[in-house]
């Protein structure tokens, strides 16, 4: 596939070019999920939810890390795994019964962070932990909205995490 760029008036030489983003520190952040989405999975026999999560403050503010949750899955363990995780979100933002993957979003919580060394696609980070954000670390409301689109992503491993 390809696409006619002669539009944008695009020169390279003119564009500092992006440098790469390192994984986060392990660590715990407040964060929010700022897109969650129901994914088929490439064999097409299950389902995930796909999260996007936002750093809210600090010196990481608006990077991104993600997570995935295989809640339709033939793998038991892995739908087990989802489910608790799943729960642990629903329980740290108060959602208890959530109908739609939307009802997730833009709602403060306090994540967990590793970082999974990987050879082949360079290190990222893993969450390990979902819970309720019990302090703000600046003034301001609690659901303050957050960025739909921030500037700065991170470059983080999607995988499903035990804990």
């Amino acid at each position: 596939m390809s696409g006619n760029l002669s539009g944008l008036g695009f020169n390279a030489n003119e564009v500092e070019p992006n440098a790469g983003f390192d994984p986060l520190p392990a660590g715990e952040y407040d964060a929010a999920i700022v897109k969650a989405d129901l994914v088929t999975t490439k064999a097409g026999d299950g389902r995930y939810i796909k999260l996007e999560l936002q750093i809210l403050n600090g010196q990481y503010q608006n990077r991104l890390v993600w997570d995935n949750l295989n809640i339709w899955n033939p793998n038991a363990e892995a739908v087990t795994i989802a489910k608790g995780t799943l729960s642990a979100i629903c329980r740290a933002i108060n959602v208890p019964s959530p109908n739609d993957t939307s009802e997730l979003c833009d709602k403060p919580l306090r994540i967990k962070l590793a970082v999974k060394k990987d050879p082949v696609y360079g290190d990222g980070n893993v969450v390990k932990a979902y819970k309720p954000r019990t302090a703000m670390p600046t003034p301001g409301p609690v659901n303050a909205p957050v960025a739909a689109h921030p500037q700065q992503p991170a470059m983080a491993g999607a995988v499903q995490s035990p804990w």
